[in-house]
């Protein structure tokens, strides 16, 4: 069964008049007559029936037509969604987020503020392959050569955040071993950011007391301006403390900053809209850190 075939049928079906069906589809009266002909043979059965001069549809003719109506008007409106498809993709920027999650998500809403028509997909995994930009950091970074056409490299500061009176009142700067016995507040250990704060804690040959810890960094940031505990604290991805109980002390030993890794792939047919929003993220980003090529 052929779509050819199909459509010749389905036109006969409509007009119930084989030379008009001719004249619409472009071929001979005769070829057309053959074709059906041959379709009834394929089919072991007849599909038409005589009706003074016109031609009518059999039981099982009718019943082939009520078949084939929706496969058809689905396989001719293939054409159109697939054109849909390439435009939804052309304007969907997909992100795999592995580091500084809310200044990202702050370009993002500010980004959809000026370009309303494009669509942003977020992923949070280690392991994923699929995207068109990655913020990571260094100690993560899995981008090559090969598929990352681009890299983008900030240097952020990570200070300690603590309580803005009492004994730190008047310091602005702090060793790790002076708070090895305080409780820390902390992202879960999943994190990388966590995972970049107990290297600082090996370096400085302390264990943090972890006395609460949650895969929320809102969470964490609120326990520490609650004053119930104290947490490392990255420099512009969490922004200044919105809290006066907080205080952000410069840790002078072991100095602590990450480097994060923006990494942009150019694989789609048309990569504008994502590079455009790389374009946009790094200079997002150089506005508020230390960053550069």
């Amino acid at each position: 069964m052929e779509i050819t075939q199909i459509r010749y049928f389905l036109e006969v079906a409509e007009s119930q008049h084989m030379t008009a069906s001719a004249e619409k589809l472009h071929i001979a009266q005769p070829a057309l007559s053959q074709a059906i002909k041959r379709f009834e043979r394929e089919l072991g059965v007849p599909l038409f029936e005589a009706k003074g001069r016109n031609i009518v549809l059999n039981e099982y003719g009718k019943y082939l037509r009520e078949q084939l109506l929706p496969v058809v008007e689905k396989l001719d409106s293939l054409p159109e969604q697939l054109r849909m498809m390439a435009k939804i993709r052309g304007e969907t920027v997909h992100l795999n987020v592995l580091a500084a999650s809310t200044l990202v998500a702050s370009a993002i809403i500010e980004y959809k503020s000026l370009n309303q028509n494009i669509n942003f997909q977020l992923l949070q995994n280690t392991q994923a392959e699929a995207y068109d930009i990655e913020i990571s950091t260094k100690q993560f970074y899995h981008g090559d050569s090969a598929r990352s056409s681009d890299c983008f490299v900030c240097t952020e500061k990570i200070y300690l955040a603590v309580p803005a009176n009492g004994k730190y009142e008047n310091r602005s700067t702090i060793t790790l071993k002076e708070v090895e016995s305080e409780g820390f507040i902390s992202l879960m250990g999943s994190r990388q950011f966590r995972y970049i704060c107990d290297k600082f804690c090996r370096y400085a040959n302390i264990v943090p007391n972890i006395i609460f810890e949650s895969d929320n960094p809102a969470a964490v940031k609120n326990m520490i301006a609650a004053n119930l505990g104290i947490g490392f604290w990255p420099e512009f991805s969490w922004g200044k403390p919105n809290n006066e109980n907080v205080k952000l002390l410069e840790i002078t030993d072991p100095v602590c900053s990450r480097e994060l890794m923006i990494t942009c792939r150019r694989n789609k047919n048309d990569s504008k809209n994502v590079e455009a929003f790389y374009e946009y993220l790094k200079n997002y980003f150089r506005k508020i850190g230390s960053c550069g090529q």
